[in-house]
């Protein structure tokens, strides 16, 4: 392998031209030290505000020396793949209308932690096949890696008030996916931020998950609560999820860098089952079998059955009232797991205390 200045400068850009083939929409490429990060992480553990997701504060400092997660990184190539599905229900359409199921839009196609890890290997088989066997590993969601700090660093974007990574020509709504390497490339200038005094994901958020900016409190994220959290969603947070029933995108939704979205090209990401314009009551109809068949594939899958109907049991609560719907929720009871039991109570409460206001 060779290592003089100009064989890396160029193997950077031929890196660059390998993942535009293969689909990314950008790369950067940053060193390792995230060292202005570590203090922040270890203080947003301190306060619990990574819930219950305890392999957060098992991995600690991990996440902020890569180096200590994959032995000689010196750098690391972060891709980003766009999700936004073009041609899906509008979302505000669908958020508006409490009888129907809202499912962040980066779920309604195939789960991208396969199809991102497959394009990065891909991509590392490019650059082994240019410059001979290296050392690397890729990641995509899955493990302590600091994504949107690594994806600031080299320049792809910056930290939105929201925590999410932003893009002046692109908003937030692609993936990112890393390659840890001892490969001594260029690194690639970082990019400057861009929300100003803008507050509007802030004022957004449903529950008052961003509670400062550039600060989450996982603990009321809608996104943590549909999908992380593996018991009850807290009493106090359940009508304030309204018919968000896996995940949550209004942070993303009010954004004004997001009017710059690209839809994405990668078809794995096209809508599937009908997820982006679905009535609550099609979804909580579903057998066991029907949510194994339908969901295979899909990042939904992993939460489970008896996650997805809690999830919708809080939607159907919040929905107006509604004959079927309450019909629907006492029906569950016969075959419910506890967990499920005891939100679809909730949601029949909820129900019958509109009921009553009708009535009255």
């Amino acid at each position: 392998m060779t290592s003089n200045a100009l064989d890396l400068a160029v193997l950077a850009r031929d890196v660059e031209t390998w993942a535009r083939e293969l689909g990314f929409a950008d790369i950067g490429i940053s060193d390792t030290d995230l060292s202005a990060e570590e203090a922040g992480l270890l203080a947003w553990l301190d306060n619990g505000r990574h819930g219950e997701m305890d392999y957060m504060a098992r991995h600690g400092t991990r996440r902020s020396r890569p180096a200590t997660l994959v032995e000689g990184t010196i750098r690391i190539i972060t891709a980003r793949l766009d999700y936004w599905p073009g041609a899906a229900a509008d979302s505000a359409a669908v958020l508006g209308d409490p009888a129907k199921a809202y499912i962040s839009r980066y779920a309604l196609g195939r789960d991208y932690h396969k199809l991102m890890r497959r394009k990065l290997e891909s991509l590392a088989q490019r650059i082994a096949a240019a410059v001979g066997e290296f050392n690397y590993r890729v990641f995509t969601d899955s493990a302590p890696v600091l994504e949107v700090a690594l994806a600031t660093k080299s320049g792809l974007g910056w930290r939105g008030k929201n925590t999410l990574l932003l893009r002046r020509d692109a908003g937030s709504y692609f993936f990112l996916g890393e390659i840890y390497t001892d490969l001594p490339l260029p690194v690639t200038a970082a990019a400057t931020a861009h929300c100003g005094s803008c507050r509007a994901c802030i004022d957004a958020c449903p529950t008052g998950a961003i509670v400062a900016p550039y600060e989450l409190d996982a603990r009321r994220c809608i996104s943590y609560l549909t999908i992380e959290l593996k018991g009850s969603i807290p009493i106090d947070l359940r009508p304030l999820i309204g018919n968000r029933v896996y995940g949550c995108d209004d942070c993303q939704l009010v954004c004004p860098w997001n009017k710059y979205a690209q839809p994405t090209k990668e078809a794995g990401f096209d809508v599937r089952n009908g997820l982006d314009d679905v009535e609550l009551l099609s979804l909580f109809s579903w057998a066991r079998d029907d949510f194994e068949q339908r969901m295979a594939g899909s990042a939904i899958h992993r939460i489970g059955y008896e996650r997805w109907l809690r999830n919708i049991a809080v939607g159907l609560g919040n929905a107006p009232y509604r004959a079927d719907i309450l019909a629907a929720l006492r029906e569950r009871l016969a075959d419910a797991t506890p967990l499920v039991t005891e939100h679809v109570q909730w949601a029949i409460g909820e129900q019958e205390r509109k009921q009553r206001l009708l009535s009255e």
